[in-house]
């Protein structure tokens, strides 16, 4: 498979505080791969340096062949990187509808098969997403960001605090859009749920990334070292 995202050797700084030592990983092209840690390690920092929210100091972040590195966060949007970030930050005062048209480009993801991803959605068009529950306003932060039909989706911790049955309904539509063939990079704590989806592994811990492969070889002594599990 082409390569989509290739992350080499990034270094990330908080003010004088480096929160990044050399992170390197790989998205392919209809790949889901799950970027895993615990907390603290690196990999919030990790997304918001792919999606140009921070800068990377040394290293690389390459997109579809081009360098991100001089490139602003919307610009980075528009070459295909749908973030739905981590404490979903859905338009509290807009519709639904009107959060999922506010950054919508021309593809296949419109409102209409939004709609048959997460058919709550359809439900709730015209209510503010200030009224919608935890779990509808995950469904709403995912159905924006595919709105913009990206060619990567990057989900930064999709079912953190959602109850059981949505979580279930979340990491549904998420191996749809796998089947899909669309690239997925995706954070999450729910590691049976991740590895279902996902095709590899990277493991962030410490701000470097010891261990990468694919989902088989995620041994109990990898799991056990590195997430605590």
């Amino acid at each position: 498979m082409k390569s989509l995202l290739d992350v080499s050797g990034i270094t990330a700084f908080y003010g004088s505080s480096q929160a990044l030592f050399g992170v390197d990983l790989q998205v392919r092209e209809g790949e889901a791969v799950a970027l895993m840690g615990r907390n603290g390690m690196g990999k919030t920092t990790t997304i918001k340096t792919i999606c140009r929210m921070m800068s990377h100091r040394d290293g690389n972040v390459v997109f579809d062949g081009q360098d991100l590195a001089k490139l602003p966060s919307h610009k980075a949007a528009r070459l295909g990187i749908g973030l739905v970030p981590e404490g979903r930050r859905c338009f509290a005062n807009l519709t639904v509808f009107e959060n999922l048209i506010a950054a919508a480009r021309d593809g296949a993801w419109d409102f209409a098969r939004i709609s048959e991803l997460f058919p709550r959605l359809a439900e709730r068009r015209d209510q503010k997403a200030l009224t919608l529950s935890g779990g509808e306003q995950q469904m709403l932060a995912i159905g924006r960001a595919l709105m913009t039909n990206p060619r990567l989706l990057i989900l930064d911790e999709a079912t953190e605090g959602l109850a059981p049955v949505v979580r279930q309904e979340i990491w549904t539509a998420i191996s749809q859009l796998k089947q899909a063939g669309l690239s997925i990079l995706v954070v999450d704590k729910s590691l049976k749920e991740l590895t279902t989806v996902a095709d590899r592994c990277v493991i962030v811990e410490k701000g470097i990334t010891p261990w990468a492969g694919n989902v088989a070889d995620l041994t109990p002594e990898i799991t056990s070292r590195y997430l605590g599990l």
